[in-house]
């Protein structure tokens, strides 16, 4: 059988939990490309190494994650502008025999709330709950959105301030117990923190504080209604998961990588839905 003409990949540690395969591989079954996404796990230590074989093996590219997306800023050639700004990398590509990175994560966010909340960024200011790598991402959507008012509110408030730093005019930095008084204008309210996934299941917020108009997303999936969506949702209030995020960042890697700039569709949607109820 002959080797497929465009390869890709995912690498992180671990990797197996990964959905990337089954989104690039819908994809390449949908356009009929002869090519192959496969799911590498790399440890920390081999990572370097991994990334120095790339074209020798063939490779177009890949995406990377946790927790190998700093070390592929600094490994990188040339950066797009959102690495640049977000500070890693989930998107590896060859341009010229040069190893590009770019970062993908700020275009999901944007692109998954434009999908389910049209005209999201006109809703007055954002508060952002976390401070870690993907409130960088979002930060990011949110300044190119042209949101003015980003508030970042996380339990060590040092790190909050760090991004404020980062991102400048607009970013405000507030502790946990200023949650509250945040809320109470707020048009945008963002978890970007662990807090709801499956065995950790606090509330990052209480949405009853929000204005009515007000839109919540989270960016975990797993489950694709945490209890901050709910209680956002039993509020009647706008709210949006974090799947379409994970599947419109996919988008432009595929692109680079195979030519054709795919669409995240409801087909798509439930195919990894599916995959995300637990298997017996």
């Amino acid at each position: 059988m002959a080797e497929a003409s465009k390869k890709a990949f995912v690498t992180g540690h671990p990797v197996k939990h990964s959905r990337s395969p089954k989104i690039h591989g819908h994809w390449l079954a949908e356009h009929g490309i002869d090519g192959s996404y496969q799911a590498i796990d790399v440890a920390p230590q081999d990572f370097a190494a991994f990334v120095k074989t790339l074209q020798a093996n063939n490779y177009r590219g890949g995406n990377v994650t946790i927790p190998h997306k700093e070390a592929a800023f600094a490994l990188v050639e040339r950066r797009d502008q959102a690495a640049q700004e977000i500070g890693a990398v989930n998107t590896l590509w060859f341009e010229d025999g040069t190893l590009w990175g770019g970062n993908t994560d700020a275009h999901g966010f944007a692109a998954n709330l434009d999908d389910h909340a049209p005209g999201w960024a006109s809703k007055g200011a954002a508060v952002v709950l976390g401070a870690g790598g993907a409130s960088r991402a979002v930060i990011h959507a949110l300044k190119e959105r042209g949101v003015a008012d980003i508030r970042i509110v996380n339990r060590t408030l040092a790190r909050a301030m760090e991004l404020r730093d980062r991102f400048g005019a607009g970013v405000s930095a507030h502790g946990m117990a200023a949650t509250g008084e945040l809320l109470g204008d707020a048009g945008l309210l963002v978890n970007t923190t662990a807090l709801g996934m499956h065995g950790n299941e606090g509330l990052s917020a209480d949405p009853a504080l929000l204005p009515d108009h007000a839109i919540v997303t989270d960016i975990v999936y797993v489950p694709l209604e945490t209890p901050l969506l709910a209680a956002a949702r039993a509020r009647n209030l706008k709210t949006v998961d974090g799947l379409g995020m994970l599947l419109h960042q996919a988008v432009p890697g595929f692109e680079r990588w195979f030519g054709i700039r795919p669409q995240v569709t409801a087909e798509l949607r439930t195919l990894i839905v599916a995959d995300l109820v637990p298997k017996p």
